[in-house]
């Protein structure tokens, strides 16, 4: 890496012409930063080792909240931590789960979050595979539920894992297809009628849990006993969930198409809060010295799921981000414009931090330059997608120059998805999240093996390069960027049970 960098200061000029207004001078001393003593890994074997799992909620994200602001006040920025009302807190407990029958074995199963247990009770009953889609399908189901264990999707398609790698956006399909569940292609497209499904959607557990349900299995989709965890505390669940391994639900799956009916049984134990709480985005700035009320912002979320210690989702974004912080006030250069690094809280649970900080400085979208986001997992940066701006081009191409050589040189067309700049591209600010190079990123993401051991040491010393020579550019650019469409934006709301099922609620 340090060879790279070398190699980067020989051949960049001090300042590369660009008809974008892109100056380059400093990009070297910024990259030397960057790569001499760098502390990404301390500072993510700290948070992932010490620290730990930071499920929203949790009391170990606010310690890592309060730990990522003394580490950047300690570079030498100012900062604080800024609040927002979240959904109650959820507690992981013990599960035990064994099949019965057609012969006995324990079974490895996680509870889907802000799901409710069983009470630390062990409940036996069959599996059977339901289509419960709609109301009418959920009718005609009724005294199939009572008492069983619920399958409700059919097993999941896994890739060969000795194939090509799973992309980003395949990893975020492959989550939004587990996070919906079973759906009938919609007839209806009137506003009242797909209120009625999401209000369908909101209540079907609720419906099963009065119908007597025991509970739901969920397919792990991974490969080799991987879960893929996920759930959300604006949707809270009263009818416990079980994720298990794709290998064990397939199995059940396969079972019942050959007319064998599986038994199964299984004791949770998981702790829902009470009333809403508050959580936090760490907050820190590099203060301008011409522009100081323009501002670029770098940003990565902090919070994990926790079955592993969240280290590729997204200890390693949030540590290359409060690198990148270190590596320009390290350079010794002076921005003109602020540059302001968040760590956001509750990404994994729909955004909920990057979308209230959006609203709560809605009033200066108009002076945030761009907002630059890293969230695809270990691997190092290979360029950017131009997120709709096409426009816009020949300015990455300009501003990823300084760092073509170290492997980052590429611009293409297209969208990501999933992540915390889309909060803020409905008020016109200019966001992007960088390209990655994949590194297994859709195996450990969300799974019990997201740990320190699979980070990639020197990707993730190019990555704060790039995000801190980038961040630097884009704050000196002469002028502000042009603004994109702006749109209505509303708030998430917790889902709520109709009318009725309020005495079926998991709290």
């Amino acid at each position: 890496m340090r060879k790279l960098a070398l190699l980067a200061l020989l051949v960049l000029p001090a300042s590369l012409p660009a008809q974008t207004g892109v100056d380059t001078t400093g990009a070297g001393r910024i990259i030397a930063a960057a790569t001499d003593k760098s502390e990404v890994m301390e500072n993510l074997r700290y948070l992932s080792d010490v620290i730990g799992p930071r499920l929203a909620g949790s009391a170990a994200m606010k310690r890592s909240n309060d730990w990522t602001l003394e580490r950047f006040k300690a570079y030498g920025l100012t900062g604080g931590l800024e609040a927002f009302r979240y959904g109650v807190t959820w507690e992981r407990g013990p599960v035990q789960a064994r099949l019965l029958a057609p012969f006995p074995r324990n079974v490895v199963a996680h509870s889907w979050a802000w799901t409710a247990g069983t009470g630390g009770r062990a409940q036996a009953g069959p599996i059977v595979r339901v289509n419960v889609a709609s109301p009418e399908s959920l009718q005609a189901n009724l005294a199939r539920v009572k008492g069983a264990w619920l399958l409700m999707a059919a097993p999941a398609t896994i890739r060969n894992p000795d194939g090509p790698p799973m992309t980003a956006a395949d990893s975020q399909a492959a989550r939004e297809r587990g996070r919906q569940g079973p759906r009938l292609p919609p007839g209806d497209t009137t506003e009242a009628a797909r209120e009625r499904r999401r209000q369908f959607q909101v209540d079907l557990p609720y419906l099963l849990r009065q119908a007597g349900a025991l509970g739901r299995l969920t397919d792990g989709g991974k490969e080799h006993g991987l879960m893929n965890m996920s759930g959300s505390a604006n949707s809270v669940s009263p009818l416990p969930n079980l994720v298990v391994a794709h290998e064990d639900y397939a199995h059940f799956a396969r079972l019942l198409e050959h007319g064998v009916t599986p038994r199964f049984e299984a004791s949770v134990t998981n702790t829902l809060g009470t009333s809403p709480v508050d959580q936090y985005n760490t907050v820190a700035e590099i203060r301008g010295s011409e522009k100081p009320e323009e501002v670029v912002i770098l940003g990565a979320h902090l919070d994990s799921w926790d079955l592993g210690t969240g280290v590729t989702d997204n200890g390693t974004g949030s540590m290359v981000v409060l690198e990148a912080a270190r590596a320009i006030m390290a350079s010794g250069l002076k921005p003109k414009r602020t540059i302001r690094f968040i760590l956001f809280g509750a990404e994994e649970e729909g955004l909920l931090g990057s979308r209230a900080y959006a609203a709560a400085h809605a009033a200066e979208a108009d002076r945030i330059q761009a907002v630059l986001v890293l969230d695809n997992g270990t691997g190092r940066i290979t360029g950017q997608a131009l997120q709709g701006r096409d426009q816009d081009e020949q300015l990455w191409r300009d501003l990823l120059a300084p760092v073509a050589s170290l492997g980052a040189p590429n611009v293409r067309q297209g969208n990501k998805g999933g992540t915390d700049h889309l909060s803020f591209i409905p008020y016109g600010v200019p966001g992007w999240n960088f390209d990655q190079e994949s590194r297994g990123y859709n195996h450990t993401h969300h799974s019990q093996v997201d740990t320190y051991d699979h980070a990639v040491p020197d990707d993730l010393i190019q990555a704060s390069a790039v995000m801190a020579v980038t961040a630097f550019e884009l704050a000196n650019l002469p002028q502000l960027l042009p603004r994109g469409p702006k749109a209505t934006v509303t708030a998430p709301a917790p889902a709520k049970p109709s009318a009725g099922l309020e005495k079926f609620s998991a709290r």
